[in-house]
């Protein structure tokens, strides 16, 4: 009698092992798949994140450069108002770059390397597409100088930039007020009025 006991516990704890290792077998199995599932979802969201921080970068790029293009602007009409001397801003369409100089020659041609504050190159996601100062000239493809003085800007104007996805932009100059600000679109030049237009 025992020993058909002994039997029956043997065959059911073989059974039961047969049953548990099937079982973990399954488990196993069901737990590779979700990993799988899991993983591919993570990739998915890297990929979406990668896409759309390579966007914010191109963004974050063409601000930064025209910001510092518009610093520049500033500066120097605010380093012109604080003192006696003469500055410059060079905007080298072909070159796709602009350079701050502190004016101190008579020769307003030859920039000397001492004169030079700031010089930078507008890079592949910023580039100028033309200026156009409130006297009426134009240019897209030579140099545009914007000087200033005690009394500010000489002129005012718009310097049309366009960004990575072909949009343009606007830096405003504004000549009456010595503000420089960024718009987006190409902005309408505010043209001095003649003495005939005046009301006084």
């Amino acid at each position: 009698m025992t020993e058909d006991k002994r039997q029956r516990t043997e065959d059911r704890r073989q059974r039961l092992n047969v049953c548990y290792s099937s079982s973990v077998l399954r488990h196993r199995a069901f737990t590779l798949s979700e990993s799988m599932v899991v993983i591919i979802i993570v990739s998915l969201l890297i990929l979406m994140a990668a896409t759309n921080l390579k966007g914010v970068i191109t963004k974050n790029s063409f601000k930064a450069k025209s910001q510092g293009l518009i610093s520049a602007l500033e500066s120097a009409v605010t380093s012109a108002g604080q003192s006696d001397k003469k500055y410059e801003v060079i905007i080298d369409i072909p070159q796709q770059s602009y350079l701050l100089r502190e004016i101190s020659s008579s020769n307003l041609a030859d920039v000397l390397d001492e004169e030079i504050i700031a010089q930078e190159d507008f890079g592949s996601n910023c580039r100028i597409s033309y200026v156009l100062f409130d006297d009426g000239q134009y240019t897209n493809e030579d140099k545009a100088k914007f000087r200033a003085s005690r009394a500010g800007w000489q002129f005012g104007g718009i310097i049309v930039l366009i960004d990575s996805e072909g949009q343009a932009w606007s830096i405003v100059v504004d000549r009456l007020s010595n503000i420089v600000r960024l718009q987006q679109g190409e902005a309408q030049i505010v043209w001095p009025r003649s003495k005939d237009e005046l009301p006084f």
